[in-house]
């Protein structure tokens, strides 16, 4: 029987990017030691069966996605990414303390601009980003959070370092493909788990749901909580329907929700019920048509004013979008520094900003050796990888670079790290990132154990994004040995005040201990609820 691994080692090294199974002597590392042998029983075959397999139950399950105009179940690999216990660490701490910076941020930005006045980014930065809204101002959440809910895309470096490649604090998509490829795993491959000690995943809704409720307003004892979807067209519409079935709550479209007198209510078989909570999976230009697009049919006209009155709490907030500028990500380290009085955990990729004329000049001397983003862009749409563009993809870009230098960035290739990926019947080496999801219920910051590992798959290619043909594996963390204790919660501060409060300590280099609260809130089911029109409909996979 050939070995599964034959030749990947090679193939790898070749690629002059970190591997996460092999080392440089072509020996598994440990934390792959044991996946790698249980591995080797298995022919080329048996995996093959266990693809058709696992796409057949994702189809059957309705977890699909379209591609080019073609419905494809989504594509999950079957060799697991594994991180050991001390790396997810580092990530865990790192993603909180960022999140902790950017919720600071959109507080000040959106209030008394403390950071603008004090010279820590430009102001012109703020102003001209397309996703910065004076329609948010005067909007101030009761808990002091305005992301709940938050995805940072991670890659690996040519080192093995973790760096942060962009944030999402808009709407942040992809947790449901974590759950269900950790569930499909569960059973394709369910010899893998008896010898691995993995953190579960299945409890995400749990927290999101505490975390929603802890955003009502102050008043509301026992708060509704919705979620809003664009409806069954949009491509996330799954991760929508899967989370308010699992939260316990209604998924609604804009025309079930209606705003009198600042109040938010839902249409319901039994009437009009209040509504205190809208987790929102619609874009900011289309959540308010009084606000943003009059033609909008997905929103509700009148959401941001109920916001602004403090009747409602919309999660995550109008305006976040400013913070996922990628101008703006390049200023981040600094909003560390100024908001936590803290060194970065997790560092930047190596970035130019174009709008600065001597770093612009400079890159458009080297466009043939580096990756241009648009700085509003989104789900890899835009990039230009200059290693792989034509003359003529170069020369058009130029040109754009240098009529809107505000509109891009650029960042050195960096060559992701690759994993063992299931491609014509073999394991190749494929690069793939890594977005951790942190739910901030104004306490604490809770990040799920993993988030979602997306693979390129195309030989070669760096764009791991589903909407471009990239795929995703099944990431497991490692717990500790009984007793070691690795608890789900990291201690989210901000000094002066709650969580987003704007507010910067004269020293404090260490984010402190890692907290060992582990206290589970049960989850608080609502009841049931359907919205008028679609009665007995429920979000189903």
């Amino acid at each position: 029987m050939a070995d599964l691994f034959e030749g990947y080692p090679a193939e790898a090294a070749a690629t002059a990017a970190w591997d996460e199974v092999f080392d440089a002597s072509n020996t598994p590392r440990e934390v792959y030691a044991a996946l790698y042998d249980a591995l080797q029983p298995l022919s080329s075959g048996d995996l093959a069966a266990r693809k058709v397999a696992l796409d057949r139950a994702f189809r059957d399950a309705g977890i699909t996605f379209n591609l080019f105009g073609e419905e494809r179940p989504f594509p999950l690999d079957l060799v697991p990414r594994l991180l050991a216990g001390d790396e997810w660490s580092v990530i865990e701490r790192g993603v909180v303390q960022r999140m902790l910076a950017l919720e600071a941020f959109l507080a000040d930005v959106y209030g008394s601009a403390e950071v603008l006045a004090d010279g820590v980014l430009p102001r012109r930065l703020v102003l001209t980003s397309a996703h910065y809204h004076r329609a948010a101002h005067g909007i101030d959440p009761s808990n002091g959070v305005r992301a709940h809910v938050s995805g940072i895309d991670l890659i690996r470096d040519e080192a093995g370092g973790f760096r942060v490649l962009e944030d999402n604090v808009r709407v942040p998509s992809g947790v449901s493909y974590v759950i269900e490829n950790r569930r499909a795993m569960t059973r394709v491959f369910p010899e893998l788990f008896a010898t691995h000690r993995v953190r579960p995943v299945a409890d995400y809704a749990t927290h999101l749901l505490r975390a929603l409720r802890a955003a009502a307003p102050p008043e509301v004892a026992d708060p509704t909580v919705v979620v809003l979807t664009p409806g069954v067209y949009n491509s996330a519409y799954f991760e929508h329907a899967l989370l308010a079935r699992q939260m316990g709550v209604e998924l609604v479209e804009g025309r079930d929700l209606s705003v009198r007198d600042n109040k938010v209510t839902m249409r319901t078989t039994e009437g009009e019920h209040p509504v205190h909570v809208v987790y929102r999976r619609v874009d900011d230009d289309w959540l308010d048509p009084v606000h943003f697009r009059p033609e909008s049919t997905v929103g509700c006209a009148g959401l941001l004013n109920a916001a602004r009155a403090g009747h409602v709490t919309i999660a995550n907030a109008v305006g976040n979008g400013v913070a996922d500028d990628k101008l703006m990500y390049t200023y981040v380290p600094e909003l560390i520094r100024y908001y936590l009085g803290e060194e970065p955990i997790l560092a930047n990729v190596d970035t130019y900003r174009l709008e600065d004329p001597d770093q612009r000049a400079y890159v458009l001397e080297r466009l043939d050796s580096l990756v241009v983003k648009p700085v509003d862009g989104s789900g890899g749409k835009g990039i230009v990888i200059g290693p792989q563009a034509s003359d003529a993809e170069l020369a058009a870009l130029r040109e754009r670079v240098s009529e809107d230098p505000r509109g891009w960035i650029a960042q050195r290739v960096v060559r992701l790290s690759t994993s063992p990926t299931l491609a014509d019947d073999r394991l190749g080496p494929r690069h793939v990132d890594l977005r951790p999801f942190a739910v901030n219920d104004g306490n604490r910051i809770w990040v799920l154990p993993g988030g979602l590992t997306r693979v390129a798959l195309p030989r070669g290619s760096l764009v791991v994004n589903s909407s471009q043909g990239g795929g995703s594996k099944d990431t497991w963390v490692l717990a500790a040995e009984p007793g070691g204790g690795e608890p789900p919660y990291l201690p989210g501060r901000v000094p002066g005040g709650a969580l987003g409060a704007a507010a910067r300590p004269a020293s404090g280099p260490d984010l402190g201990p890692v907290s060992s609260d582990q206290q589970q809130q049960q989850q608080q089911n609502q009841a049931g609820r359907t919205p008028a029109g679609r009665e007995g409909e429920r979000a189903a996979c």
